[in-house]
């Protein structure tokens, strides 16, 4: 009763989980996952989020290429960022390299400086991946 066994290789991560690295972490080397992540930490290296999202957090400081689906930073980023979807630099967000994302979204009091590349073949592959997936319950036309 008592000794059942757990299994030992992690499981993977539920549907709308979001992994977190706090502010007391720092991480060099390279981060990459199946879920969505928040970093208020630190990063020096590469994030690979391809399907996923990515939050830069307001204490997080990252020197880091990115490529997921879609970034919103209100912290700090050296390094390019490449989304599939969508690329959002917050109020206090910082951003300093090269963007290439289908759609960009830039808050009055952010700062950037690099160039931006707007990629639509990219958000039109995003989309089709996500219309492949059955639609949520009760998310169909409705008749009255």
């Amino acid at each position: 009763m008592w000794d059942k066994k757990k299994p030992d290789t992690p499981q993977a991560a539920a549907p709308g989980t979001t992994g977190c690295l706090g502010s007391s972490l720092h991480v060099k080397g390279d981060i990459s996952g199946t879920e969505d992540l928040l970093i208020e930490g630190s990063v020096e290296g590469l994030i690979q989020l391809d399907e996923r999202k990515l939050t830069v957090g307001a204490t997080a400081k990252l020197t880091a290429d990115i490529n997921a689906r879609d970034v919103v930073v209100y912290g700090y980023v050296k390094g390019n960022v490449r989304a599939k979807g969508r690329i959002e630099i917050r109020k206090d967000g910082s951003i300093i390299g090269n963007l290439t994302t289908a759609q960009i979204m830039i808050e009055d009091g952010a700062d950037f400086k690099g160039s931006i590349e707007i990629d639509r073949s990219a958000k039109k592959e995003a989309d089709k991946n996500v219309s492949s997936r059955p639609p949520a319950a009760g998310a169909g036309p409705k008749s009255i």
